[in-house]
């Protein structure tokens, strides 16, 4: 079908940062949608499926109200996203719920007062977040109303960072006392070799991601007062054997290069009043040949346990550049049958 729509406002600057230099913004629309755009001023000419349409038009919408500062490429891409899941998101019937719906006390649960289509909004320091797609809404909502959740998928679905926002969340409302991150100091395809420093140093490298997390959600100073506090603790998995984690939001990112040892011994750290999050990528194994990964193990182990949750996230779940997705599915297509 083909649909002729105006702008309500014919702001000459809006209009250009809408559409990007040289329609550059549109050719992405086009690209993510399935349709075709032409323009004259204001009045866009929109030809595709009748669903593809209509979202165009309400993105071209979305995105003119955006466009009072020239829009950058992380705003575009995640307006692609939130738009091309939205067919399969769920109605908001209701406000959305924060994350003080849930507390390490309600695990278990259904989140009280909290319709199960509705979405949760985490408040942390610098921004308030909601799940973009349907598979991160899950995500979120499972981290709230159950003691053990895993992510599972590939790289840029937001599976750590939204894990560390639910915890940078509790912890600013008091539910819990601090948070704990880990990941197994396991090299990606490479031999290091000697690393110079102490043991902090060494494995530092190992552990950068789960910081710059921390740094994008609470700002550098409040990180630095939570590590002198210690409320917050990031540490290599080998340190958590032994150890009892009581009133704590604790996350295993990477789970995918654990050991099955490795993985039993980390979900049996928990505590009372705890919440632990597991998160990896079974297709980038760094384990040496011949070991499993605990996390796949874990996946076919606990299926059935209740009180744990887990969310698959695929190529659309990623809200990183647009290529990352398609790299992503490009592999998954060459991806051997099990």
């Amino acid at each position: 079908m083909i649909r002729r729509h105006r702008l309500a406002d014919t702001d000459n600057h809006r209009l250009a940062h809408l559409c990007g230099p040289l329609d550059a913004h549109l050719r992405q629309v086009e690209e993510a949608l399935a349709v075709r755009i032409g323009r004259r001023g204001p009045e866009f000419r929109i030809e595709g499926p009748r669903e593809a349409v209509q979202r165009t038009i309400d993105l071209l919408d979305r995105l003119h109200e955006l466009a009072a500062r020239p829009l950058d490429d992380e705003q575009l891409r995640l307006a692609l996203v939130e738009t091309a899941s939205a067919g399969a998101r769920p109605a908001r019937t209701a406000p959305a719920a924060t994350a003080a719906a849930a507390s390490p006390a309600d695990a278990g649960a259904e989140l009280e007062g909290t319709p199960a289509d509705a979405s949760v909004v985490l408040h942390t320091r610098h921004a308030s977040l909601t799940g973009r797609t349907p598979n991160q809404v899950q995500y979120l909502r499972q981290m709230l109303s159950h003691d053990i959740t895993f992510g599972i998928g590939p790289a840029g679905t937001g599976k750590t960072f939204l894990a560390v926002a639910c915890a940078v969340d509790a912890l600013e409302r008091q539910g819990v006392q601090r948070i704990v991150l880990t990941r197994p100091a396991v090299e990606a395809g490479e031999r290091l070799g000697f690393l110079p420093g102490d043991l902090a140093q060494k494995v530092d490298p190992y552990l950068r991601p789960l910081y710059d997390a921390l740094y994008d959600l609470m700002g550098f100073d409040r990180v630095g007062r939570a590590f002198e506090k210690g409320q917050i603790e990031i540490a290599p998995l080998a340190f958590m054997r032994g150890r009892t984690l009581n009133h704590a939001f604790v996350i295993l990112d990477e789970a995918q290069n654990t050991t099955r040892e490795q993985m039993k011994m980390f979900l049996t750290r928990m505590g009372f009043r705890s919440k632990c999050v597991v998160t990896g990528d079974v297709s980038q194994i760094d384990l040496p040949k011949g070991l499993g990964s605990g996390l796949i193990e874990a996946r076919q182990i606990l299926a059935d346990v209740r009180g744990i949750a887990f969310t698959d996230f695929t190529a659309a779940d990623v809200v990183r550049h647009p290529l990352v997705a398609r790299i992503v599915e490009a592999y998954e297509r060459m991806r051997p049958a099990p």
